[in-house]
């Protein structure tokens, strides 16, 4: 695998699901600054990906994660991106969430394990950063 740089985003977010055919509301997606948000609508229900400043309620929501994303664009001939992020992570006891985008792969990680994700991924030879 290619050393990839990989930027810790600032900010906690939430993962979260709203009953299935619910539209979010429009302010996810006019939120300020450097931020993602990914809304995936499937049968069993839309999960949300978002800041949790602006998360909606929900009965089914996680908070406390952190963003780390692959810096691209990234083409879409390479392979093994999100295999080798989450197989780093996973050797260090480390659960992610993953999120692609047309240009490059995100993880979210609990903010309890942010350290140790960074180190897992600096010792395989990835520029992680900054904290």
């Amino acid at each position: 695998m290619k050393r990839l740089v990989v930027d810790v985003r600032g900010g906690d977010y939430s993962v979260l699901r709203l009953p299935p055919g619910t539209a979010p509301e429009p302010h996810l997606f006019t939120v300020g600054g450097v931020t993602v948000v990914s809304v995936i609508s499937a049968p069993d229900g839309v999960t949300v990906v978002c800041p949790t400043r602006v998360a909606p309620a929900s009965e089914h929501r996680e908070d406390g994660w952190r963003l780390l994303s692959v810096r691209g664009p990234l083409e879409f001939a390479l392979t093994g991106i999100v295999a080798a992020l989450s197989g780093e992570l996973a050797a260090a006891g480390v659960s992610l969430f993953a999120v692609s985008t047309y240009d490059t792969d995100h993880v979210l990680v609990k903010s309890d394990d942010l350290e140790r994700a960074v180190q897992a991924l600096r010792e395989a030879g990835h520029e992680v950063g900054p904290l």
